[in-house]
């Protein structure tokens, strides 16, 4: 069972990761989800002609891996997302592995929020994605 750590038991510098190829199949279900089906995503013969010269993944995509991260791992069950802020530095292509790791740099236990480092690496160690997350933590250990 998957397990919150408390605000408590929170400490500066404490981080975790998640890894995953980001897959076609993953790119055309998020667009449909989204809505956003923009043919830089979803038309290779469209974007062959743009700036990418190929088909890109979703930035919203790529950071919505930190989602998975803060809500099963650190904090982990039981954290709300308050916010998160994201600069896209690289493009991420499709079938690309990227792991996305969390750092808390802040814990404002009066509030009961942490604020988290956001950094999303591709397999050559290039950050594609970097920014800060405002989680709100469990109180107690869920």
């Amino acid at each position: 069972m998957l397990k919150g750590i408390s605000i408590q038991d929170l400490k500066l510098g404490q981080s975790s990761s998640f890894t995953k190829q980001i897959t076609n199949k993953d790119v055309l279900l998020f667009a449909e989800v989204s809505g956003d089906d923009n043919p830089v995503h979803v038309n290779e013969e469209f974007a062959q002609t743009t700036m990418f010269k190929g088909r890109i993944v979703h930035g919203a995509l790529v950071a919505s891996l930190f989602s998975k991260v803060l809500g099963t791992q650190l904090p982990g069950m039981g954290t709300i997302y308050l916010g998160q802020e994201s600069r896209f530095m690289k493009p991420v292509r499709i079938d690309e592995t990227i792991t996305a790791t969390v750092t808390i740099i802040e814990i404002i236990a009066e509030k009961n929020r942490v604020i988290l480092e956001t950094i999303a690496r591709n397999s050559a160690g290039e950050i594609v994605v970097s920014g800060k997350a405002t989680v709100l933590a469990p109180k107690e250990e869920a």
